[in-house]
């Protein structure tokens, strides 16, 4: 809670700086975010948001950013904190614009991620709400390469539950929702088609075409990996990590 109140609290003391409108500020916080000035990015978001409620990129913008930089949280705790809030915005931006893909992709992206910060138990409530969102997401839009990816990391995680969360999730749905790894590829491999340039997609989709021996496909997008441009603070760590499956799977 503090981390998330402490970057709130920097946008709001700079709320009265100049004369901005939100427009205006959305565009500065977008520039700020493909400098990878990500805190930078949350605060003008923020500002814009509180000069017009109702702005919906800031809203989604707020809600992929919560869950981007809850990540890298140093506790669990405080990871989950900032999945809440990502779902908040994520829901007010569907409320805004009920017919516009990204609410629904970044209100999939935070459930996800709060999902799998969760026990076993209390992940299972989330499966069918998440894939209903992402659905959703491409339904209104079948070009989101990061919904796409989305819809792939669902497959991928649904289909290597452990027993006793398939057994939580024949109680809770009556049933196991359709899931597998093949439908993982498809869509990772989907959402590369139309996002060609996101890190956390190759080294994704290169862990499934491992879990599914099909190391030389793995292989291949972790030697291509490092010349994807870096699009997030993420993406330095994402490559450190594929660099390392890579001299672990090459061998």
């Amino acid at each position: 809670m503090k981390t998330f109140l402490l970057l709130l609290g920097f946008a709001l003391i700079t709320v009265t700086a100049g004369a901005q409108t939100d427009g205006e500020l959305v565009q500065l916080a977008e520039r700020q975010e493909s400098e990878l000035n990500e805190n930078g990015a949350f605060e003008n978001f923020r500002r814009a948001l509180h000069l017009n409620p109702s702005n919906f990129t800031a809203l989604w913008k707020l809600s992929e950013l919560c869950s981007r930089i809850g990540k890298r949280q140093p506790s669990t705790k405080q990871q989950q904190e900032f999945y809440v809030y990502g779902k908040s915005y994520a829901q007010r931006a569907i409320q805004v614009a009920p017919a516009a893909a990204d609410g629904y992709y970044v209100l999939a992206v935070a459930m996800g991620r709060l999902a799998l910060s969760q026990s076993g138990k209390q992940r299972v409530h989330s499966v069918k709400e998440i894939r209903a969102n992402v659905e959703k997401a491409l339904a209104l839009n079948p070009r989101h390469g990061r919904a796409w990816h989305v819809l792939g990391k669902w497959h991928y995680e649904v289909s290597n539950l452990g027993m006793f969360e398939k057994a939580a999730l024949k109680v809770v749905y009556g049933g196991l929702p359709a899931a597998s790894l093949k439908e993982s590829i498809a869509a990772y491999e989907r959402a590369k088609l139309y996002e060609p340039n996101f890190a956390l997609n190759f080294l994704e989709l290169a862990k499934a075409y491992h879990r599914n021996d099909q190391d030389d496909k793995a292989i291949e997008l972790l030697r291509i990996l490092p010349a994807v441009p870096n699009k997030t603070l993420d993406d330095a760590r994402i490559k450190t990590e594929g660099a390392r499956l890579l001299k672990e799977w090459a061998e």
